[in-house]
């Protein structure tokens, strides 16, 4: 096993240089980078002495002609070019691509993220700051999909094929097919305000007042706040683990050892839950690492957009808008890196279920 995890941590590294070459790759043919944003600002404001804080004093600027720096930049005729040049510095840019990419993977290497170009923090404070809230919503989202999923596909397996299980599966279908965004968008109109009824909070994730409030009376807000983005997201979340816990005991129940059991008059209850549960569990036990990885890192970007929840996928979302790079490829960097290792994990976690597995006389 040791052979094992020593050959996937070492894949990960070409895999993870992968994903970051790609994305540096795509970004330098992104309209309207750093230097352009800040020049927008600056147009829209109407002069560069109203820039705070980074690129140098602009008072010197040259209004006749931008010259070749300047014309790379859209908006940024009329401006001095070494105020241009100033800006290049303050981000980089006055480094060849090639350079800025070795630069990024060294300092990445040591989790040195730098720090935001618009916000006064570092990239990895910035994350850690924001972080409690994702993990709060991708905690809640796995567990309670996972007490649905679980007794409804054991139910469903066992009804194969009743009444209950073709409705149930209509009412799976309809919440596989639905993005957890259009509910979360449904739920407040219904619920918070839209045009029917005011019972929920419409953002945030605690009222402004919450550190007045006593314990219980916190707990109860936190929920207050969190009922409509939970119930979007399981809505949408539940389906898979569903559909594969049913498939799974479908498949046990039908093996020649429960028919056994039943020959030997162990109750139906008994033979279920006794023996084919284990085994069935194997394949949503081992996916229980990835299905919260899949609902901390991506089902919350859009739902935490919607209801004002800052947390990291308002976080990335508002760093891609603002061409934040810094924050844009150390959140990819950080996401990519945890999702190879939980990858592992996952099969790591099968060989612990099921001691009958054994990765290492597999070609990885």
């Amino acid at each position: 096993m040791g052979a094992y995890i020593l050959r996937r941590i070492l894949l990960m590294i070409p895999t993870l240089f992968g994903i970051m070459a790609i994305s540096f790759a795509v970004i330098q043919f992104a309209p309207g980078g750093p230097v352009e944003q800040i020049i927008a600002r600056l147009t829209n404001q109407g002069g560069s002495d109203r820039l705070g804080g980074g690129g140098g004093d602009a008072g010197g600027a040259n209004f006749d002609a931008a010259g070749d720096v300047g014309s790379k930049y859209r908006g940024a005729q009329g401006l001095d070019p070494e105020f241009i040049k100033k800006l290049e510095k303050q981000f980089g840019f006055d480094k060849p691509p090639l350079e800025r990419f070795g630069m990024m993977l060294w300092n990445y290497a040591r989790f040195d993220f730098g720090d935001s170009y618009f916000r006064d923090i570092s990239v990895l404070d910035l994350i850690l700051e924001k972080m409690p809230v994702s993990i709060s919503i991708g905690l809640w989202i796995t567990l309670l999909s996972y007490l649905i999923s679980i007794p409804l596909g054991i139910r469903k397996a066992v009804k194969d094929g009743s009444t209950f299980d073709v409705w149930t599966s209509g009412i799976v279908i309809v919440g596989y097919a639905i993005p957890g965004f259009l509910f979360g968008i449904l739920l407040m109109v219904l619920f918070a305000g839209g045009s029917f009824w005011d019972w929920f909070p419409l953002r945030g994730i605690v009222s402004e007042n919450w550190d007045q409030l006593s314990w219980p009376d916190r707990i109860a807000d936190y929920f207050w706040h969190m009922a409509l983005p939970l119930t979007a997201l399981v809505l949408s979340a539940f389906a898979t683990t569903t559909l594969l816990t049913k498939n799974s005991f479908l498949e046990e129940i039908r093996k020649q050892y429960v028919v056994t059991a039943r020959a030997k008059g162990l109750s139906e209850r008994k033979v279920l839950y006794g023996h084919v549960f284990r085994n069935a569990m194997l394949i949503v036990i081992a996916g229980f690492p990835a299905a919260f990885i899949s609902a901390f890192f991506t089902g919350s970007l859009l739902i935490e957009n919607i209801f004002s929840l800052d947390g990291l996928g308002l976080l990335g979302f508002k760093s891609v808008l603002d061409r934040d790079y810094p924050v844009v490829f150390a959140t990819l960097y950080i996401f990519s890196l945890l999702g190879l290792f939980v990858n592992l994990l996952s099969d790591l976690i099968y060989t612990w279920v099921d001691p009958r597995i054994d990765f290492e006389r597999r070609d990885v």
